[in-house]
């Protein structure tokens, strides 16, 4: 016997439909703007992967990339329909999910984005771990700035990510991991500031030394350190922990520093010495993920795992040096 499609519910009968590879595909595609670089991420021919995308524009009926010697631009058509795909894509990929959280728990691939001043202190200490709890688990690492992270997050490109808060953000779940403290960093002999009775309002005009803007970790420590004299910023900034530390170790300037930075090594053989600033002066490292996840539960579990087997923080004893 014939079923009728339920009344209200679009029928797909007598439709052609895109398949799940032209949708990768294209979105490749939209990523990379070069046919050879879009092929080999997704593992294919580029001769197979042009026909793809022409199949893909006939079955629409629209044009979605303009074709030129050198580039490859995306029509204004095909940057919607891009969009729609990775929601679909996202949608298909929530479904396995479900799927594969009713049999093993943390398996298969996950794609998890860090940022930079996160990464490299905290994943050493917590990746194995992850691995010897989660055996099965192909865990994908991006590194990223928050902004850009969050959006890849909300496009399907990433499952969750970790970050540190406070930072504004819509549609997602957060799971606070712990506080990571600021403290003064300063090369041993600086003239400066008084690092043993400092405070922030001692700064001089110019000796501040912070990352660049983009980072949340500057903001973070103006916020957290409660900073109000704003021309105590350096004229330069750095574009990373390291370099912004190089600079502090030739008395460029101090800067404030996270205590998983200080715990992971990164000040040894260096003449740079921390000090501990006032309660409250922290930000909270935090995993964030799409709201109404099927996969909710198994973050959570991860970020227990995070949580708990983190490297103890460094002990930044007023005036030590770290050697």
């Amino acid at each position: 016997m014939d079923r009728k499609p339920r009344q209200g519910a679009p029928s797909t009968a007598g439709r052609h439909l895109p398949t799940v590879r032209q949708l990768r595909y294209f979105t490749a595609l939209e990523d990379e703007l070069h046919f050879g670089r879009a092929a080999a991420a997704c593992h294919v021919s580029q001769p197979a992967f042009s026909v793809a995308i022409r199949d893909f524009e006939r079955l629409l009926g629209v044009r979605l990339v303009e074709r030129g010697n050198r580039r490859v631009t995306i029509t204004p058509a095909g940057s919607e329909i891009a969009t729609q795909a990775r929601l679909c894509l996202r949608d298909l990929e929530s479904l396995v999910d479900l799927a594969r959280e009713r049999g093993q728990p943390l398996t298969g691939p996950l794609r998890l984005g860090v940022i930079p001043t996160i990464a490299p202190f905290l994943l050493p200490s917590v990746l194995p771990a992850v691995r010897r709890r989660y055996p099965a688990l192909q865990l994908y690492i991006r590194e990223g700035l928050t902004a850009t992270l969050l959006g890849e997050l909300a496009d399907g490109r990433l499952d969750l990510v970790l970050l540190a808060l406070p930072y504004d953000m819509q549609h997602a779940e957060v799971m606070p991991l712990f506080r990571d403290r600021f403290l003064l960093a300063a090369h041993a002999d600086t003239q400066l500031v008084d690092p043993a009775h400092f405070t922030p309002g001692q700064l001089a005009p110019g000796s501040l030394l912070l990352l660049e803007e983009g980072h949340c970790l500057r903001e973070h420590a103006l916020a957290a350190c409660r900073l109000r004299n704003r021309g105590a910023i350096g004229p330069f900034a750095a574009s990373s922990m390291h370099t912004l530390l190089e600079m502090v170790a030739g008395d460029l300037g101090v800067t404030f520093v996270p205590e998983l930075a200080v715990g992971s090594g990164l000040l040894q053989h260096t003449a740079i010495r921390t000090w501990p600033l006032r309660e409250g002066s922290a930000r909270e490292v935090a995993l964030v993920w799409r709201q109404h996840s099927a996969r909710s539960e198994e973050f959570r579990a991860l970020g227990a795992i995070i949580r708990s087997a983190r490297r103890p923080p460094g002990r930044a004893a007023r005036g030590s040096r770290r050697a």
